[in-house]
């Protein structure tokens, strides 16, 4: 496949509406761990992406929330809300934060790099024995997104990612992402189920591990409401 029959292809098993169930670990080197159950809404068009994140455990941090969505061809938007706070949005500048101090960002989780303008084949390399092409995508627009560009080794059978790294303008690799599981939806369409992800902190590692994921939710905007996340 060339670099935009693979995107193109990648970017359509995007789309669609999930309601997921997952576990996300934090591990401070040395210093402990915080482990979170995290309930996500994810509804993508080819127009639009929205999530809604909520913590369903521990106790401390329940009913946590983060919003977020994107226009294509424009850059993210978010607001976390905290029970009996008022909402605070996510300014532009804090897309590089921390998903609930975890080392994905709020841009990591609401990007689709697969429907940017500029992809590329740059290369191939194997991953855990599976030969991977290396997809390089940029977004065309530097108000898009907080990085420059980003690789994901792409395995053309299965088609997922087994590794994506995430490139500043200065050619500096921001965040290394690894996908250690892979498993098959509903639909049997293998989707990475585990990822552990490297960010700036070189202290930390975060890890996802899914739990269940139910595709094709009925969801309406109210669900990526405050009120809609929490019914």
């Amino acid at each position: 496949m060339s670099a935009e029959e693979l995107a193109g292809r990648l970017n359509t098993l995007m789309e669609g509406s999930a309601l997921i169930r997952t576990q996300l670990e934090i591990r401070w080197l040395n210093a402990g761990k915080r482990v979170l159950q995290l309930q996500i809404k994810q509804r993508r068009t080819k127009k639009a992406s929205d999530l809604a994140y909520r913590v369903l455990w521990p106790n401390e941090y329940k009913d946590r929330i983060v919003l977020l969505h994107q226009e294509a061809g424009s850059p993210p938007t978010g607001s976390i809300i905290l029970p009996r706070q008022p909402t605070q949005p996510i300014k532009e500048a804090r897309m590089s934060e921390g998903l609930f101090e975890s080392d994905l960002s709020y841009q990591d989780a609401i990007e689709n790099v697969y429907g940017w303008k500029e992809q590329a084949i740059v290369g191939s390399e194997n991953i855990n024995g599976t030969a991977c092409q290396i997809l390089e995508s940029k977004p065309g627009n530097a108000s898009v997104s907080t990085y420059a560009r980003v690789r994901s080794w792409i395995d053309p059978r299965r088609l997922v990612p087994l590794r994506i790294e995430k490139y500043a303008s200065s050619g500096e690799l921001i965040r290394r992402i690894d996908i250690t599981r892979v498993a098959r939806d509903e639909k049997h369409q293998p989707i990475p189920a585990g990822l552990v992800v490297h960010g700036p902190r070189k202290d930390t590692v975060t890890e996802f591990n899914g739990a269940r994921i139910d595709q094709d939710v009925n969801f309406t905007d109210v669900d990526f409401t405050a009120a809609g996340i929490q019914r």
